[in-house]
């Protein structure tokens, strides 16, 4: 039994040692693996599955290679889905030869200790998160061949010891943030053979010493900010096979020595500034396949020698001031696929011999000066997809080949002078994807079957003398995004619609479509606009328009409906223009339609609508535009309106059946700039006229108006008075004869009529009684502001000594105000944001007196001051707390931010389509124009900069900081003799000799806004070059071009589509232009601004009366 015992316990402890000599014997290299994932994130299940600690070596781990000694000489963890950071024990792997850790989550800096691997041929750390600079130590790598660390985050310059490794044969560093310039010694690389810097913040110029890299086959610099021009030594580049310098800033001539590229495949110089014209001797690059040089500031006759390229499959020579005629010579270019010549200045036809290019897809013509027809032969090249060639003057018929084409998918042949019909064929046998024929001279029918492979989603055939009916087929198109047929002869009955999500934007306006509406229009759920005005249509507007939720614009005025107004278009709760005038709808307008909270325009003139006055209108707060007149309304108008609408500045209701006074609370509308109600019934004085500030037109005419005409009335009646004829009782007290110039009107002080002497007896007697009453009053005012100053020191000493409830939770929230709180910071304070609770949410300014000339009483006295400006684009101040040497201000918090954060400041940029930018701009006027002209006194802003305008969770902007530069400004003052008023790139010429702000001044820095958000670019961007911002910019280019495209923000090209919006942009940024004049006199008053901009964009309604 004991031998037993001790044999078991003999087999035991050998079990044991195995065990544990097993477990220990995991060589160095493999017990470094195991350290390198302590610092990971997120370790692969392979990885965990593979990598076992009881192993002898790492050999047969995944991702591992060892060499015949059993070290590891390669990783390779490329796309493993590993996150963390990479370890600087990855040093201890002295025989690492290749490190692939390409696509993972790496984060964090690249170890210096890397630079200890000196057996490393391989490193790539490519696409993966990686910050901070780029290690010096990576020079020591002497046997690198392959270094790769594109799509990072990495920072700094390039290292300079890079370009000392002998054997490196390829870089890639590109999609970085790289800085500084490329090292002069890049020259030193002789095996270089493959170097992408691209999409980099690189800067200064392309070294000459590039042209020692001989062995060089792939070189991209592109997306950087590189200067100067194309070094000469490029001709030394005799491997070269592709170059891409595209999107930076290099100028001169395209050098001469390029010829030297017989095995240059690739050339991509597009987005640049060169000068001159394109070198002869590019035809000597025979085996160029891609040749780009899209807006690169190029003149000139486009070279005949480029005919002599044969492999060329891409020339895009877009965007550039080329001259001349189109070189038939191209027609030899046999691979060509895509040509793109537009936005020149080329003239003459298009040469037949662009027909023989068989393999062509795209051609792409438009904005040039051609004429003539289209050759046939390029209606018959069988691979044609795409076909643009607008705005030219192409004249001609569309010949049947075009049938034929069954790769066709585009064809833009928009403001041109083609004529004749269009076959109606088109379409049967080619999937038809955007047809665009606006602005030409085509008759005929519409083709039935554009939509028969449905597939098409633009179909733009407006302006045009089109006739027949609207083919039935374009109704089932249920994909279809865009359908306008406006301006035609088109007859008939409109279409029956099939359920269709994607169309948006319906204009068939301006026809002579007859029949009634049909109620399948309420199947387009996401339609956005419908326009059927000025056509014969009949019958009831079709409730089921009303099940069109996202519908923003509803046109169907000058047609012959009758009905009632339905009341489910209530349900368009986005409806912001609502227009069915010049019918004979009936009824009442219904009281639904309160709910239409987005509405803007609402016009009902001349039809046949009864009832009272909507009184429900002046809630909306939106509306600017309201037309109710030639209708049938009658009765007073009620008194007590609630006036909810701030913006409204078109007002019409005239020839109704109205009476009574016209209510006092009218004068509420400061933004009201035309008024007619004329041919009424209406009663009592004009005094409410005389009290709105904005108004330039008005018409009062053929009512029972009495008493004097307000002194703020005089000019509109000198101007017009013909608005003031029919009220027998109206008159003028005129200071001075002749104070009418030729006009000739009642005054006031005739001999009064019988009856008229008693009734200025009780005129006295009310204004005496009047005038001790207002005694009265004012001496208990007084008593009243006495307590008030009373409490009003009280409330600062309290809050010197202790802070009231509000306060104490807004520093709760912020932990005294901590940092972590803060969510930006100005030339005016710092922003804390302040949580106090889901639905309560706010932003804190904190800012700083340096010793306020007024005192503190005169302090809190311009803060309330400020605190009562009400209006929907001025940010709402809350409340406020001030102490010896700051104060703290509490705001409405704005969910997206400052207009700077939208335009430059977030990542990614949001799309900012032009209709949030349009309203943004009026928005922002109109708070503007409410500071100048509404407040009393008139508050000059000073400071108007992107910063300072917020947006709320709509994009709705909101104004801040005004009033507060005044009182900075003051602070300031106490402490020193000279303040800066406003902020660097927004003051105005004038500021450098003056230190008082004013309003030109502030429409000088509005207009500088107009700019940054056409172009999303920066007051000072570096893209303007030394000495140059955005108005020397703009203008410069506006002056050289008039091509808006080649100034606004590339991502609203789309938009253009829509001509009218491309309008839209070019009269913006015109007003910008007006608004930044040197001289303060020439620049529109924001008052002009906003008129400017409502007459701008057609979903205002406010182009006519």
């Amino acid at each position: 039994m004991e031998i037993n015992l001790s044999y078991f316990l003999l087999i035991f402890f050998l079990l044991l040692s195995t065990s544990i000599f097993a477990v220990s014997a995991l060589n160095l290299d493999g017990t470094t693996l195991l350290s390198l994932t302590r610092h990971w994130n997120v370790v692969p299940p392979s990885i965990r599955i593979s990598w076992n600690s009881s192993d002898a070596t790492p050999c047969s781990w995944v991702g591992v290679h060892c060499n015949p000694h059993n070290f590891v000489n390669e990783l390779n963890f490329s796309s493993f889905g590993i996150s963390g950071k990479l370890g600087p024990e990855i040093a201890h792997l002295k025989h690492l030869q290749s490190i692939d850790f390409n696509n993972n989550i790496f984060s964090g800096s690249i170890p210096s200790e890397l630079g200890n691997c000196s057996f490393l041929n391989l490193l790539d750390l490519s696409e993966n998160s990686f910050s901070g600079e780029i290690p010096e130590s990576i020079g020591k790598l002497h046997k690198l061949e392959f270094l790769s660390l594109y799509s990072n985050a990495l920072t700094g310059t390039i290292p300079e010891s890079l370009f000392q490794i002998p054997l490196l044969s390829t870089i890639y560093l590109s999609k970085n943030n790289l800085t500084g310039s490329i090292p002069s010694v890049i020259g030193n690389m002789s095996n270089l053979e493959f170097l992408d810097l691209g999409y980099n913040q690189l800067s200064g110029i392309i070294p000459f010493s590039i042209g020692n890299c001989i062995l060089l086959q792939e070189l991209y610099l592109n997306n950087n900010s590189l200067i100067g021009s194309l070094p000469n030594s490029l001709k030394n580049l005799k491997q070269l096979v592709y170059l891409d310098v595209n999107t930076n800033y290099l100028s001169g001539r395209i050098p001469l020595g390029i010829r030297g590229c017989e095995k240059l495949e690739s050339l991509i110089l597009s987005y640049n500034r060169f000068t001159g014209s394109l070198p002869l001797e590019l035809g000597n690059c025979k085996s160029l396949t891609t040749f780009t040089a899209i807006s690169c500031g190029l003149s000139g006759p486009i070279p005949s020698s480029l005919g002599q390229l044969t492999e060329l499959i891409y020339l895009y020579l877009s965007e550039n001031t080329l001259s001349g005629e189109i070189p038939p010579e191209l027609g030899k270019c046999k691979a060509l696929i895509d040509l793109r010549l537009s936005k020149n200045q080329l003239e003459g036809e298009i040469p037949s011999e662009l027909g023989m290019l068989n393999e062509l897809q795209n051609l792409w013509l438009y904005t040039n000066r051609l004429s003539g027809e289209i050759p046939i032969s390029i209606w018959k090249i069988k691979s044609l997809q795409n076909l643009i060639v607008y705005e030219n003057n192409l004249t001609g018929e569309i010949p049947n080949e075009i049938t034929e084409l069954k790769q066709l998918s585009t064809i833009y042949l928009f403001e041109n002078q083609f004529t004749g019909i269009i076959p109606q064929g088109l379409g049967v046998n080619s999937s038809l994807v955007v047809v665009d024929f606006t602005r030409n001279k085509f008759n005929g029918p519409i083709p039935p079957n554009l939509c028969f492979r449905k597939q098409l989603t633009k179909l733009l055939l407006g302006q045009n003398n089109f006739r027949g009916n609207i083919p039935s087929g374009i109704g089932s198109c249920s994909t279809l995004e865009r359908l306008i047929l406006k301006q035609n002869n088109l007859t008939g009955v409109l279409p029956q619609f099939v359920i269709n999500s994607n169309l948006s934007f319906v204009d068939l306006s301006n026809n002579s479509i007859s029949g009634s509406i049909p109620s399948s229009l309420g199947y387009l759920t996401n339609v956005t606009s419908i326009d059927l005005s000025f056509n014969k249509l009949t019958g009831r507007v079709p409730q089921e328009l009303g099940k069109l939720v996202n519908l923003e614009v509803l046109s169907l005025s000058h047609n012959g409906l009758e009905g009632e107004l339905p009341s489910q278009l209530s349900s368009c709760r986005k409806l912001s223009k609502l227009d069915v005038s010049y019918n004979m709808l009936n009824g009442r307008i219904p009281s639904s339609f309160r709910s239409l909270r987005e509405l803007s325009t609402l016009d009902l003139n001349e039809n046949r609508l009864k009832g009272g006055f909507p009184t429900f209108l002046f809630q909306l707060g939106k509306l600017s535009y309201l037309q109710l007149g030639a209708n049938l309304l009658s009765g007073d108008i009620t008194p007590g309106l609630e006036i909810g609408s701030q913006s409204l500045m078109f007002l019409n209701f005239s020839n109704n059946n109205l009476t009574g006074h016209v209510p006092l609370e009218l004068r509420k509308l400061t933004m009201l700039e035309q008024i007619d109600i004329c041919c009424n019934s209406f009663s009592g004085n004009l005094e409410v006229f005389g009290e709105l500030k904005s108004l330039v037109v008005v018409n009062v005419s053929y009512n029972a108006f009495t008493g004097h005409v307000p002194p703020a009335l005089i000019k509109l009646l000198i101007s017009s008075p013909s608005s003031f004829i029919h009220n027998s009782d109206l008159c003028v007290n005129c200071p001075a004869e002749g104070c009418l110039g030729n006009i000739t009107f009642r005054s006031c002080n005739q001999v009064p009529k019988k009856g008229e002497g008693l009734k200025h007896v009780h005129i006295a007697l009310i204004v005496s009684t009047t005038t001790l009453l207002a005694i009265a009053l004012i001496l208990g005012i007084s008593y009243v502001l006495l307590r008030h100053k009373r409490r009003e020191r009280d409330f600062l000493v309290s809050n010197e000594e202790g802070a009231p409830s509000l306060l104490n939770q807004v520093m709760e929230a912020t932990e005294n105000l901590n940092d972590m709180y803060i969510i930006g910071k100005g030339a005016h304070g710092t922003v804390y944001k302040v949580a106090l609770s889901p639905n309560k949410v706010y932003a804190l300014k904190k800012i700083a007196f340096v010793g306020f000339r007024g005192g503190n009483t005169s302090m809190v006295r311009e803060i309330q001051t400020i605190g009562k400006v009400r209006h929907r684009n001025l940010s709402k101040l809350e409340d406020f707390w001030l102490r010896k040497e700051y104060g703290l201000i509490l705001y409405t918090y704005m969910e997206n931010g400052s207009l700077y954060d939208v335009l430059h400041g977030t990542h990614p940029l949001p799309s900012l389509g032009w209709n949030i930018r349009y309203n943004i701009a009026l928005g922002t006027a109109q708070g503007l124009s409410y500071l100048h002209f509404d407040c009393d006194p008139a508050i000059v802003h000073r400071d108007i900069k992107p910063m300072n305008i917020l947006l709320d969770l709509d994009f709705e902007p909101h104004i801040s900081d005004f009033g507060i530069a005044k009182l900075l400004d003051e602070s300031v003052a106490a402490a020193q003799s000279s303040t800066v008023k406003g902020t660097i790139g927004y003051m105005a010429p004038e500021m450098a000799f003056s230190t008082r702000s004013t309003k030109e001044s502030d429409v000088y820095a509005y207009g500088i806004v107009l700019l940054e958000l056409i172009t999303r670019k920066k007051v000072l961007d570096p893209s303007f070059g030394r000495d140059v911002d955005i108005i020397g910019w703009a203008r410069s280019l506006w002056n050289e071009t008039e091509d808006i495209e080649t100034i606004m923000d590339s991502t609203l090209v789309d938009e253009f589509i829509d001509p009218i919006i491309k309008e839209q942009v070019k009269d913006v940024l015109l007003l910008a232009l007006r608004c930044t004049e040197k001289e303060p006199g020439l620049r529109p008053s924001m008052r002009d601004v906003v008129k400017q901009l409502l007459l701008f964009n057609p979903k205002c309604g406010s182009k006519h009366m």
